[in-house]
């Protein structure tokens, strides 16, 4: 068996090997470990630092020194001026009688862990140890994709995201309400209604920063259509019928007179439709267009239905104008006018004979 195991080579091991491999230490005299009572050993406080930056490890010196070195759980980085390891993101900072600092530029996850600066004095060798803790920004990297999915149906998204600190999370429902749903990585629907579609935000946030994305529901239902209101038209003018649908997907339109089904530009008629929206259009009406309609919606998931009365409107002739809203038009209409004219004949009369005084 080797000076610390096979495999595994503890921190002291590490410190004993580099002092000796370094010569911190006279040849013939004994190595003491971090435990022995003849090494001065300080533990430094931690450094957080976040992911990307760079950290400086600073290590202070004092009295005479021989030799030092910094190392890093499984390696020397620098042994005095000299650079062991092959990372370019190690450079040396400060190496004088009061300080030997280095840096690393551009932390990630693998340089996190303990660090330890070995310094060989005239009197004895001492070691200050610091643990590197790296914060990483959240990042969503699992996100439930975009669905379509019945009314009724129960419905659940996932939202993972890696960082550390480890990342809370905040589903919300940005339309059409924009009410909270949810502060787990799970947001369960159950039994979703239409009133629920629209675009859902997952939020993972942590102490360093905040990563976002969205991800659409729709939900299909049958069709509703709005009641029909009735149209009147006089003959010959144009009309309009218009049929309005919700639904998902957008529904298909059929337009009946009676029992018989109307086709786009079936005796004059026109069929128009425009999403939600569909118009029956009457160019030139007849007579034989006045009567009763019914407009039918259909998707896949069923069909709904309104009716429509095309009516006739008259319009007042000219001698309907001339005679005023209180004209009287039936067959008394000569009788009274023929009163009217002998009371007129006798006040004419009586008008005569008392100017004759």
């Amino acid at each position: 068996m080797g000076v610390c195991g096979y495999f595994v080579v503890s921190w002291k091991c590490l410190v004993v090997l580099s002092l000796r491999v370094l010569f911190l230490v006279p040849p013939g005299l004994p190595v003491h470990s971090q435990g022995d009572s003849q090494t001065d050993n300080k533990v430094m406080d931690n450094i957080t630092v976040r992911q990307g930056e760079t950290v400086f490890l600073r290590c202070p010196q004092g009295d005479i020194v021989t030799h030092t070195a910094w190392l890093n759980r499984s390696s020397i980085l620098y042994a005095g001026e000299d650079k062991w390891s092959v990372d370019p993101r190690v450079s040396l900072v400060t190496l004088n009688q009061e300080e030997f600092t280095i840096k690393i530029e551009d932390v990630d996850m693998s340089d996190e862990g303990p660090y330890i600066c070995a310094v060989q004095t005239s009197r004895r060798p001492r070691t200050t140890s610091v643990h590197i803790l790296i914060q990483v920004p959240p990042t969503i990297i699992n996100l439930s994709k975009g669905i379509v999915v019945n009314e009724g149906s129960n419905v659940t998204l996932l939202c993972q995201a890696s960082g550390k600190p480890e990342p809370s999370f905040t589903w919300k429902l940005l339309s059409p309400s924009g009410d909270l749903a949810s502060e787990d990585e799970y947001l369960d629907i159950p039994s979703i209604s239409r009133q629920r579609a629209g675009t859902y935000e997952c939020t993972a946030v942590n102490d360093i920063a905040t990563d976002v994305q969205t991800v659409e529901i729709t939900v299909n239902y049958a069709p509703s259509v709005s009641e029909g209101r009735d149209v009147g038209v006089t003959l010959g003018q144009r009309g309009v019928l218009e049929c309005e649908a919700d639904a998902v997907p957008e529904a298909d339109f059929e337009w009946y007179r009676d029992d018989r089904r109307i086709f786009n530009g079936f005796d004059g008629m026109e069929i128009e439709d425009a999403g939600q929206l569909s118009k029956l259009t009457f160019f030139n009406v007849s007579e034989a267009d006045y009567g009763n309609y019914t407009c039918i919606a259909i998707n896949k998931l069923g069909s709904s239905n309104t009716r429509f009365v095309l009516y006739e409107v008259i319009e007042p002739t000219s001698s309907t104008l001339l005679q005023g809203p209180g004209a009287v038009q039936d067959g008394n209409s000569g009788s009274m006018g023929t009163h009217v004219h002998t009371y007129t004949c006798l006040l004419l009369a009586i008008l005569q004979f008392l100017l004759r005084f």
